[in-house]
C-alpha cells in the first residue's frame, strides 16, 4: 500500500479563522453510548476523521441503524444489534486496529451482558494497560476471560450489580466503560478516583437525558442508580480542545495572526494558562481565541526564579494530548523549559527530529526534555520525516510549517486519525502544503 505524504514548504505567516472540529476523544464515548438505548440518538458536530469514521462503520456492521443527515450530523438506531457479529473473523480485525473500540464493551454489557472484544491498537506512544477496564466491570458482577493465543477478550455476566468501585488510575476510557455498564445495573454504583475530564462530564449529560441518573459529574467520585432502560436523546459534541491548542502553538510557532472561532473557552480548562506562560499573547472575545503576530514570545520562569517545568497529568491537570505541541511550541521561544511526559513512555521519541531540523533539546530519559528556545534568532530547517502518533504528527507538521525550506512527512495517516482535513484548512490560511 502506497502511504501519503504532506509536502510543505515552510517559513510563512498564517492568517485566517479556523473553526475547531468536535472533540475525537468525546466523539468515541458518545458513539459507543448510542447501543445502550433501541430508540434513535442524534449526534452533532462528529468530527470527519478516520478513527470515529471506523467505529461508526463498526456499528453499522453491527446491525446499528446509521443515517448522515449532514457533514457533521448524524442518527443512529440500535434497535436491531447482531450480537453474533462480535464474534466475526472481520469484527476482530476492524475493532483490533482502533483504540476507541475498547468502550464498546461497556455499552455491550450494559445492555446485551456480554461482550467481546480483540486487543485493540491504536498509538505507538507506550503501554496502555487495560486492567482498569476489567477490574471495574468486574465489581460489576462480570466475568471476563483473556484468549492469550487469538489476544481477545471475553467478557459477560447474567445480572450487572452496583458496587463501589475505586479505580487504580484515573483512566478516560476505563471511567466511560465502566459507566456505560453501570447506567443499567442494579442498584447504586460508585466510582472513585473517575476520571472527570469535560468528554466524561459530556458522556454523563448525555446519558441522563437518555434517563440515567448519574450524579456528581465534573467530580471524581460519581454516583450512578441504575434504570432499566434508557431513551434516546439529541447531543451536541463540544470542540476538541486539543486541537485548539495545537492552534494556539501553532500561530506562535509561525508569527500568524489567528483567530480559533467558537472553542468554548468555558470546558478549556488550564490549557490557555499554559500557552500564556510561554509567553503566547491571546484575546478572549466572546467565545473566539484570537492570537496576534508575535515577533517574540518568551517562557516565563516560576515566581523563585527557576525553570519552568510543564507536566501532564489527569484532569483538571494539563492533558498529556498537548505536551507534544507545548514541546514544540517552546523551540522559538526565549528561555527554557523541562517538559516532563509522566503518562506515557515513548510519545518524547520525536524530539530526534525536532533536533535534526535544529532545535535545542536535550531528552533526559523517555519522559523528559529540556528545550532550550532559539528565539526565532534562526528557523528550523526543513527535512524528510515520519509521524509516529498523532500528536507528534501534528507537530512535526508545525514544525515544518515554521522552518525554512522543504519538508516532507510521510505516515500522515495518524494525522488524518485525529485531525479533520488539516491541510486543506491550513492552506485557507495561508500555508504551503499538499499531499503526495
Amino acid at each position: 500500500m502506497k502511504q501519503n505524504a504532506f509536502e510543505i514548504i515552510g517559513g510563512k505567516p498564517l492568517k485566517g479563522e479556523l473553526v475547531p472540529q468536535g472533540a475525537k476523544n468525546e466523539a468515541l464515548q458518545i458513539v459507543c453510548a448510542v447501543l445502550l438505548t433501541s430508540q434513535p440518538i442524534t449526534i452533532s458536530n462528529i468530527p470527519n476523521i478516520e478513527d470515529v469514521n471506523k467505529l461508526i462503520g463498526i456499528l453499522g456492521d453491527m446491525g446499528v441503524k446509521v443515517q448522515q443527515l449532514s457533514d457533521d450530523t448524524y442518527r443512529f438506531q440500535a434497535d436491531d444489534v447482531n450480537l453474533d457479529y462480535i464474534f466475526s473473523e472481520q469484527y476482530i480485525l476492524t475493532a483490533g486496529k482502533l483504540r476507541g473500540s475498547v468502550m464498546l464493551i461497556g455499552a455491550l454489557l450494559g445492555r446485551f451482558k456480554k461482550a467481546f472484544l480483540p486487543r485493540p491498537g491504536g498509538d505507538k506512544i507506550g503501554r496502555r494497560r487495560l486492567d482498569t477496564h476489567f477490574l471495574g466491570l468486574q465489581m460489576l458482577g462480570a466475568q471476563f476471560k483473556y484468549d492469550d493465543e487469538a489476544s481477545t477478550f471475553s467478557i459477560e455476566a447474567e445480572q450487572l450489580t452496583g458496587n463501589y468501585i475505586l479505580l487504580e488510575e484515573a483512566s478516560v476510557t476505563g471511567t466511560a466503560n465502566v459507566l456505560l455498564a453501570a447506567v443499567m445495573a442494579q442498584g447504586k454504583t460508585t466510582i472513585y478516583n473517575a476520571a472527570c475530564e469535560p468528554y466524561l462530564q459530556q458522556l454523563c449529560k448525555m446519558l441522563n437525558s437518555m434517563g440515567a441518573k448519574i450524579s456528581g459529574v465534573g467530580s471524581n467520585l460519581l454516583h450512578i442508580e441504575g434504570v432499566e432502560t434508557l431513551s434516546g436523546c439529541e447531543h451536541r459534541i463540544l470542540p476538541d480542545m486539543i486541537e485548539i491548542g495545537s492552534f494556539i502553538g501553532l500561530a506562535a510557532l509561525t508569527k500568524s495572526e489567528i483567530t480559533i472561532k467558537n472553542a468554548r473557552i468555558d470546558q478549556l480548562g488550564i490549557i490557555p494558562n499554559v500557552f500564556a506562560k510561554l509567553g503566547i499573547k491571546m484575546e478572549f472575545i466572546n467565545d473566539d481565541i484570537y492570537i496576534p503576530a508575535q515577533e517574540h514570545y518568551e517562557i516565563q520562569k516560576f515566581i523563585d526564579g527557576s525553570v519552568l517545568n510543564i507536566a501532564d497529568a489527569p484532569w483538571p491537570g494539563f492533558t498529556p494530548d498537548l505536551l507534544s505541541i507545548v514541546l514544540v511550541v517552546a523551540t522559538q521561544a526565549k528561555g527554557s523549559v523541562l517538559i516532563h511526559q509522566k503518562m506515557f513512555e515513548s510519545r518524547l521519541f520525536f524530539v530526534d527530529k525536532l533536533i535534526d531540523m535544529g532545535a535545542q533539546i536535550i531528552l533526559c530519559d523517555p519522559h523528559r526534555a529540556v528545550v532550550i528556545g532559539i528565539d526565532h534568532q534562526y528557523p528550523l530547517r526543513g527535512i524528510p520525516m515520519s509521524s509516529p502518533d498523532i500528536r507528534a504528527g501534528v507537530s512535526l507538521l508545525m514544525a515544518a510549517l515554521s522552518a525554512s525550506g522543504k519538508s516532507v512527512i510521510s505516515n500522515i495517516e495518524q494525522i488524518d486519525r485525529g485531525y479533520q482535513n488539516i491541510d486543506k484548512r491550513l492552506i485557507a490560511l495561508g500555508a504551503d502544503i499538499k499531499r503526495i
